[in-house]
């Protein structure tokens, strides 16, 4: 009986020649994550169980992000314990406000080439299965979990059920990663794939540029998936040979592919030619429609970032579709790169000015406004379009605000039209 793509690289990484769907496994890890929300909890367990070192000091990764620049004090005091105890332990991959690899740590991991093909990542914050876009596993789990796993550089796993998602065609103009990972999980809903591996394959992946594939990973946990992953590629390997030269030269990483006669619990096939502009209504991120269909819809509010749609490539297409053009009257927009790197690229490509002219908000990367933290947050009865990745009541401000989950294009239409709008409108 053959084996997917991830279980291969659990296979491997538990030291097994050949592993199963429902197999209790323990894998050793190659990189392990926490953020300025979830580590400072890790942290007490850690203590608290008695270890007295990292497994690895530069195998671990410390991101603030969510609540950063700190809001208040309680999140100046988070982002000190996480701080003092980087530095105590000598964490190698730590970013510090300012620092230029620092940003949101989904864009940030892969962007400074920690993580490549065939690696095994947990991280304590949900959409860590960011990075199955390059042929990783990668998947998120509690403080607990991360306490330990920093402690052993290891943890167990259930090895999961795949779903084989067949993508055939090729996108129409202005849609993207995010129409297509909405698109799907509209298909199968907020639980069509819990605690199964999403594995993308297809002529249709290589229509798909690194960020795009990042962007739909990242959403694998908003249908439940336990991670989501894609085939290696010219695409990817063109992409770590940038992000790690180092490792990438070397030959530093493994390529796995699935068998031929994988077992997979369900196929879906998605003509890419046939996805629309898409959007996610309130409340769930599969309750999506066609973004022409709900133009009656007005905004209060765009936000243009995050883990999901922060990174340069969607940063550009909204300067592109912005220039020239200024937000409706009674919208506030918010544009914030995933990281620093991403801000200076557009500071020194003007578009940074683009967005100025256009009277955009511009922040420091930060999570921010996605998760409610600050910059951004909504009033009751208000609306806003977001290139963020949930919706759930009050995700973003009061419970009786309402969010819209959209692309970059679509929110950056509906930013210069004052409602839900399409790209050829503007």
């Amino acid at each position: 009986m053959g084996m997917t793509m991830t279980q291969k690289i659990l296979a491997d990484h538990a030291g097994l020649s050949e592993v199963h769907a429902g197999d209790l496994i323990e894998a050793r890890l190659d990189k392990v994550l926490g953020n300025d929300v979830t580590t400072p909890p890790a942290i007490k367990v850690f203590e608290g169980m008695g270890a007295k070192d990292v497994f690895d000091k530069d195998k671990v990764i410390m991101v603030p992000d969510h609540f950063t620049p700190n809001k208040d004090i309680k999140s100046a005091e988070l982002s000190k314990c996480m701080r003092c105890f980087a530095k105590a332990h000598e964490i190698t991959n730590y970013f510090e406000l300012g620092q230029k690899g620092m940003g949101i740590e989904h864009v940030i991991i892969p962007d400074n080439g920690l993580i490549l093909p065939g690696d095994a990542i947990i991280g304590a914050d949900s959409h860590t299965c960011t990075y199955g876009a390059l042929g990783a596993f990668s998947t998120g789990v509690g403080s607990t979990d991360l306490a330990c796993a920093m402690a052993s550089g290891s943890t167990w796993f259930k090895v999961p059920e795949a779903i084989k998602v067949v993508l055939k065609g090729k996108p129409g103009k202005y849609v993207t990663g995010k129409d297509i990972i909405l698109h799907l999980i509209g298909m199968i809903g907020v639980d069509g794939a819990l605690y199964k591996s999403l594995e993308f394959t297809g002529e249709g992946v290589h229509e798909l540029s690194m960020d795009q594939r990042l962007t739909i990973s990242n959403m694998a946990i908003e249908c439940g998936g336990k991670n989501g992953i894609f085939p290696v590629d010219d695409i990817t390997l063109d992409y770590i040979s940038k992000s790690n030269p180092e490792r990438f030269s070397k030959g530093d990483y493994k390529v796995y592919e699935a068998d031929e006669d994988a077992v997979y619990e369900s196929t879906i096939e998605i003509d890419l030619a046939a996805v629309p502009l898409t959007v996610a209504l309130p409340h769930l991120p599969s309750n999506t429609k066609a973004a022409s269909e709900v133009k009656d819809m007005k905004i209060d509010q765009v936000v243009i970032g995050s883990c999901t749609n922060g990174r340069e490539e969607d940063i550009k297409i909204a300067a592109k579709l912005f220039e020239g053009k200024k937000v409706a009257d009674g919208v506030r927009c918010i544009v914030i790169p995933g990281s620093q790197r991403v801000y200076r690229k557009a500071l020194d490509e003007g578009w940074l000015s683009i967005f100025d002219d256009a009277g955009c908000v511009i922040s420091t990367p930060t999570c921010g406004p996605c998760l409610g933290g600050h910059m951004g947050i909504l009033a009751e009865g208000e609306r806003c379009i977001s290139t963020t990745n949930r919706n759930f009541v009050g995700r973003m401000g009061h419970v009786n605000s309402e969010v819209i989950l959209s692309g970059v294009p679509v929110a950056v239409a509906s930013a210069v039209m004052g409602r839900v709008a399409t790209p050829d409108e503007i």
